[in-house]
């Protein structure tokens, strides 16, 4: 299955400030919906609680996902889907990906012709195997695509809200999509460069989830910062193994959607999905860990789903199929671990 993007139009120029729907007001939508307030844009966002609504509003502040941080008080928050898009010109979804298709069938009927789409999510849908750019294809039209902008990169939620300075991608198939987002996000604090393979970004940030999963589970082991190291190393030549079979750029990932975001969620304490691993490596069932998170991990779902995905396309991935038994198979994960050690010999590639 081949991915191939063609820009087959121009998008309309910004006039200066930026209307611009964030959708999701999870720890991501509501660091980068005031990180958009305060660079200036007419910024609302949409949360799906009804208390985190009146909370952001009232207080500028997100106690449940971004807890001691103050939000930018020209945000504006809404429960309401239709309102939250009527009129603006870029809708940024930050839902997670499972529930990605429900949300923008909602959406569709209020999203205008000329608005730019983009999507900060990262995962593959597990019942269909589509990204998020494909989703949006299916339920928007083929058109839509040349509206559609795919951000990622390596950041935390918390390190973007505290103005620490931080890199990410905006990748679309049409320049001047990307441009558009690009030119809303940046700031002295929050870089961005634009790209052209939508693809590589996406599979970038969908594989890094579960290749941290993986990282944590070595972490919480005890196995040291060699396994760790060669993790992320054959990791990523996972990650560039079915970007290769999907028609994504080999550049893409050796960059910040790339191996940026794949170092940073494999080794930083704030990453969930990391977390997870460390908790299986020590012992914990799944469920457990999952009830005492109140945020998603995408790379559960994803375990799933890129596995499945590199099982249709004939793509050996076995970090992501050791860590897919490991979560929905109760493989022991060090009888997963050996049997990664002992495989057949082989030159590196």
């Amino acid at each position: 299955m081949t991915m191939t993007m063609k820009s087959n139009g121009p998008v309309k120029l910004s006039t200066g400030v930026e209307r611009i729907a964030v959708i999701g007001g999870g720890s991501w939508g509501t660091a980068l919906a005031g990180r958009l307030a305060a660079n200036g844009n007419d910024t609302l966002l949409w949360a799906y609680e009804p208390e985190l609504v009146a909370e952001i509003n009232s207080s500028h502040t997100n106690s449940a996902y971004l807890p001691g941080i103050n939000l930018h008080p020209a945000l504006v928050c809404t429960g309401d889907l239709a309102e939250a898009v009527r009129g603006r010109g870029i809708v940024l979804l930050v839902t997670p990906v499972q529930v990605m298709r429900g949300v923008l069938k909602q959406l569709a009927p209020y999203i205008g012709a000329d608005t730019i789409i983009a999507n900060a999510s990262k995962g593959i849908e597990l019942e269909t195997l589509q990204t998020v750019s494909q989703i949006c294809g299916e339920l928007l039209g083929e058109a839509a695509l040349d509206r559609y902008v795919a951000l990622s990169g390596p950041t935390f939620a918390r390190e973007v809200a505290q103005e620490l300075p931080s890199l990410i991608v905006a990748a679309s198939r049409n320049p001047g999509a990307a441009e558009r987002v690009q030119g809303a996000f940046s700031c002295p604090c929050l870089r961005v460069y634009t790209n052209s393979d939508v693809v590589g970004v996406e599979l970038g940030g969908a594989v890094k989830n579960v290749i941290a999963i993986a990282a944590g589970i070595c972490d919480g082991l005890g196995f040291g910062h060699n396994a760790r190291a060669a993790l992320i190393t054959r990791g990523l030549a996972e990650m560039n193994r079915l970007g290769q079979a999907m028609g994504a750029q080999a550049a893409t990932f050796a960059g910040l959607a790339g191996m940026g975001d794949l170092v940073l969620t494999c080794t930083g304490d704030l990453s969930r999905n990391r977390t997870v691993g460390f908790k299986l490596g020590q012992g914990m069932k799944l469920a457990d860990i999952l009830a005492e998170m109140r945020m998603v991990a995408e790379g559960v779902k994803s375990s799933e789903s890129v596995y499945q995905l590199a099982c249709r396309l004939g793509v050996e991935m076995p970090i992501v199929e050791n860590t897919y038994h490991i979560l929905h198979e109760d493989k022991p994960a060090r009888q997963a671990v050996m049997e990664l050690m002992t495989r057949d010999l082989k030159a590196e590639g």
